[in-house]
């Protein structure tokens, strides 16, 4: 547990403590004199999200204080393991540049003016608009050939320098990281996290799966991850019937592979045999370079419903245009209800500057209502803000139960870690109990429904990690392997 720090034990100025009291009480007050203001103002659809809000502050409590288990021998080993991998790019690089004699030997791939003083005026590679050198403005200059291999090591070495930062995170003093929740932290009410009140740990919704083999579960626990199985998906199938009465994509993803019925959708050429398992397998295929045609409904499939352009959408995924266009016309062929609720969104917006969720959170939009980039943004809204909800609901319902320690919520899912005995007891209960059914129109009930994952550190299971997080299908006859340290 965090060590609370006493008054006593800190050397204040003469008259300091009395200032720091006095500060204190203000802000109570003033704080509870703005509320006095406010609650009379709250309705019905307001107060719900207000209460949601103010009692998900117990869980939030508790993971914040609780934090995470850390493997020192792992973290150090993996942190030894990114260094390496750093120092021979970052040699690589250097020698083939003094090599063809395009830098001296002084040169720091870390220095943006020596990196761009190489790309700009050496390569004569255009510059971006704004003299940037982010990882946006980087990807622009890879379509350069003379530019991209050296564009490709610097983007690596960045990767690799932000996940040696993330292991060098100073731990708290009993060897555990922590985060802190921020639970209105966000504008479609999605928790954001950050390091601690007290400076130590950091952001833990965003941490790359290669180093979360370092978190481990404590000793005779075991942990279990709950994703929502595609859940924006469904959201925006739930906001499609809602709103025309079109079933048709929430069918969709309710079919058991939304991907795959996708694909039977998009590419009615291929094989297809009507059993799930089989056309699975089509499905997996390769279809565009590296890419299969799941894949490729997966990703432009995503971007799609929120009303991506092929020029954006080429430009993160680095799938041609043309393709992506292709897609896009049968797409909207098969889903003619994303075409609706796209303008519905934009006629919305541009009237009211308003949106309710599924679940009911209001949102205005400040920005310039009649712009793509705030209708973009709106339409991704109520998925996002409605899925958000909807899994804080379920988590708070899994905390009150107090059968399990919850660890992590992780955007679209939660950690929690449990006895290791009582797996095949408790396992089925989480499962009912995240599960927040939401009445729709017409009779009908959104229910997303979540993969469990079970194991004793929190990256994948594989090979190379058979204590790994390992798809739970009603029973896990391993193991623990390693021991905590």
């Amino acid at each position: 547990m965090v060590r609370i720090v006493k008054s006593s034990e800190i050397d204040y100025l003469p008259g300091e403590m009395d200032k720091l009291w006095l500060y204190n009480g203000l802000d109570c007050c003033i704080t509870h004199e703005v509320f006095q203001k406010l609650e009379p103002d709250l309705d019905e659809q307001t107060r719900k999200i207000y209460e949601l809000e103010k009692a998900l502050q117990g869980p939030v409590m508790e993971m914040k204080l609780r934090g995470v288990r850390i493997d020192a021998n792992k973290r150090a080993a993996v942190h030894a393991m990114f260094e390496g991998e750093l120092d021979k790019i970052a040699g690589d690089l250097k020698k083939f540049l003094v090599g063809a004699s395009l830098v001296d030997d002084k040169f720091n791939w870390r220095s943006l003016k020596q990196l761009g003083a190489l790309l700009h005026d050496t390569l004569r590679v255009p510059r971006v608009a704004g003299g940037s050198l982010d990882r946006e403005a980087l990807e622009r200059l890879q379509t350069y050939l003379v530019a991209q291999p050296i564009v490709n090591c610097i983007l690596a070495l960045r990767d690799l320098a932000i996940k040696i930062g993330v292991l060098e995170t100073e731990l708290d003093p009993d060897g555990r990281l922590r985060t802190n929740y921020n639970i209105a932290g966000t504008v479609t009410g999605r928790f954001s996290s950050n390091q601690t009140d007290f400076g130590t740990g950091t952001n833990l919704q965003n941490i790359e799966k290669r180093l979360r083999e370092i978190v481990v579960a404590d000793p005779g626990m075991k942990f279990a991850q709950l994703d929502a199985e595609q859940g924006e998906s469904r959201c925006v199938g739930a906001i499609e019937w809602n709103l025309f009465g079109s079933g048709t994509y929430l069918d969709a993803c309710e079919s058991g592979d939304l991907h795959t019925s996708v694909c039977r959708m998009a590419w009615p050429e291929r094989e297809w045999t009507g059993v799930l398992e089989t056309d699975r397998l089509v499905a997996e295929r390769p279809f565009y370079r590296q890419h299969s045609y799941r894949h490729m409904a997966k990703v432009l499939g995503h971007g799609t419903n929120y009303n991506g352009t092929p020029r954006t959408m080429a430009e993160h995924t680095k799938i041609d245009q043309k393709i992506i266009a292709q897609f896009q016309a049968i797409y909207f062929n098969g889903f003619p209800a994303h075409r609706l609720w796209h303008s519905h969104v934009a006629k919305e917006i541009s009237g009211t500057g308003r949106l309710v969720s599924l679940f009911g959170r209001r949102r205005d939009f400040f920005g310039r209502l009649t712009d793509a980039a705030t209708i973009r943004e709106a339409i991704a809204y109520d998925p996002q803000s409605t899925l958000g909800d909807l899994l804080n609901s379920g988590m708070l319902k899994v905390w009150r139960e107090n059968r399990v320690q919850l660890l992590l919520q992780i955007h679209d899912a939660i950690l929690v870690q449990l006895p290791n005995e009582l797996e095949e007891e408790i396992i089925p209960w989480l499962r009912r109990t995240i599960e927040v059914p939401l009445q729709l129109s017409r009779g009908r009930l959104l229910r997303i429904p979540f993969e469990v994952k079970t194991g004793w550190n929190w990256n994948d299971y594989s090979e190379n990690n058979v204590d790994g997080l390992k798809k739970y299908n009603g029973h896990d006859t391993r193991k623990r392997t390693e021991e905590v340290t």
